[in-house]
């Protein structure tokens, strides 16, 4: 009895292993699910940003959650630099931190490298942040004419970051005009600002300076909305340092919208306003677009974003939604779009409005709707609107996910070889459970 059980263990064995022989050569036929490294990207430039820290005097006061502005920067910028992603030139600037005299001409001079701008050595950079001490005027200006220098110039965006508590003390130069300034040599320079103190001409100031550059302004009200903000900038300067954002205007209605190619585009919308966008489409392709508005100033609770594709008619064609409640500062989201994906539902709108492109292939005008449900807090400027960036691509169309035929590749293959593997497998250990019963009957 005991000889007879060990020999169906044996064999089972044996079964097993040429089960999953065979499993195994037919896994084998699928493509590979390894990542590749993207074509071109080893010799692109790396994204590069340059961070610009006011120390001077007022940095010193203690109205951050019971902290001192300088100290609640300085923990902020330790996390950031902890985080930094490996590919990221990142550098650090001061203004204001070295000056002890009275000598407010000296003083405004007061611009220097703190660390330069190049692959981080994060225990260097965070030990160096340490040592700041606020100390003298707050120029500005001179320090943007300074992080243009530290990034040079090149082909991809550069960022810089520019953290303060009030506005410049030393001009000229006025850092309006040299925003200006930098904006009009075309070097791909976007300055961000981030505010730690809340008064109307500082303000205006940084905002001022950011529209100038296509870069956007945060009200600073705590550390952790620093620490995030700065992170998203640095992330985002990986994701669109190698495309500068073109500048357009959307309009209230589709015949009057501009029309856009595939790129990434800045442009404002004031608060629960709509801005649309027009987008010819060819027959085979798909529309891909994805919007982000930035939140850059007070806003109330319980807000969100829509990008709606339609028809010349208005017809919605698909939607994407995103929603907040005061957590986050910037939202996004996005959409595709194809004919083939329509099912048949906007077939008429999209023969009515569909025309010849100069290659002859037939063309389907789609306007991009962008809304936001924001409001402003009591007292909080409408007018710059916020700000707000969108991403246009075209592709080859791909088949809808519920159609026939649509050959979704090593998904329902993989699927399907792992059913036969367990119909196999269900019959094999059948058969055997029922000779080892047989054998033991005889025994």
């Amino acid at each position: 009895m005991t000889t007879g059980l060990r020999r169906p263990k044996a064999r089972l064995g044996s079964l097993l292993a040429a089960l999953a022989i065979a499993g195994g050569a037919l896994l084998s036929g699928l493509p590979a699910h390894a990542d590749e490294p993207s074509a071109g990207a080893a010799g692109r430039e790396a994204p590069r940003v340059d961070l610009v820290l006011d120390v001077s005097g007022s940095m010193n006061q203690a109205d951050i959650q019971g902290r001192t502005r300088i100290s609640v920067a300085q923990q902020s910028l330790n996390d950031v630099i902890d985080a930094l992603p490996s590919e990221t030139e990142f550098g650090i600037r001061t203004l204001g931190a070295y000056y002890q005299g009275d000598d407010k001409a000296q003083g405004c001079l007061d611009t220097k490298q703190l660390f330069p701008v190049g692959k981080t050595n994060k225990v260097e950079a965070k030990t160096a942040v340490a040592t700041l001490r606020p100390t003298g005027w707050t120029p500005i200006g001179l320090a943007l004419r300074g992080a243009a220098q530290d990034l040079g110039k090149g082909e991809t965006t550069r960022r810089v970051v520019l953290i303060t508590d009030g506005e410049d003390s030393c001009a000229p130069p006025d850092p309006c005009d040299v925003a200006r300034e930098l904006a009009s040599q075309g070097i791909h320079l976007v300055v961000d600002t981030l505010g730690l103190a809340h008064d109307e001409k500082t303000r205006r100031q940084l905002l001022c300076i950011a529209n100038a550059t296509g870069g956007t302004y945060t009200d600073v009200r705590t550390q952790e909305q620093l620490t995030e903000k700065v992170k998203q900038l640095v992330d985002r300067s990986n994701d669109t340092y190698a495309v500068a954002p073109v500048k357009t205007a959307g309009t209230d209605t589709c015949e009057s919208a501009p029309v856009l190619t595939p790129g990434v585009y800045s442009d404002r919308e004031k608060f629960s306003e709509h801005r649309v966008y027009r987008v010819p489409v060819k027959a085979g392709q798909e529309l891909r677009a994805s919007v982000s508005v930035s939140l850059d100033r007070a806003v109330a609770r319980d807000y969100g974003v829509l990008l709606q594709a339609t028809s010349t008619a208005g017809q919605e064609l698909v939607r994407g939604t995103d929603a907040g409640s005061g957590r986050t500062d910037v939202v996004s989201t996005g959409l595709r779009w194809s004919a083939a994906a329509s099912k048949g539902y906007a077939t008429a709108t999209t023969t009515a409005t569909a025309s010849a492109s100069p290659s002859g292939k037939p063309e389907t005008i789609v306007c991009l709707v962008v809304s936001n449900s924001a409001a402003g807090q009591p007292g909080v400027a409408a007018d710059p609107g916020l700000p707000l960036e969108l991403t246009v691509d075209l592709t080859a169309a791909s088949p809808a996910p519920d159609g026939p035929a649509m050959g979704l590749g090593r998904g329902w293959i993989l699927l399907l070889v792992l059913t036969l593997a367990g119909l196999v497998a269900g019959l094999l250990f059948g058969w055997i459970a029922r000779w080892r019963i047989a054998v033991w009957q005889e025994n």
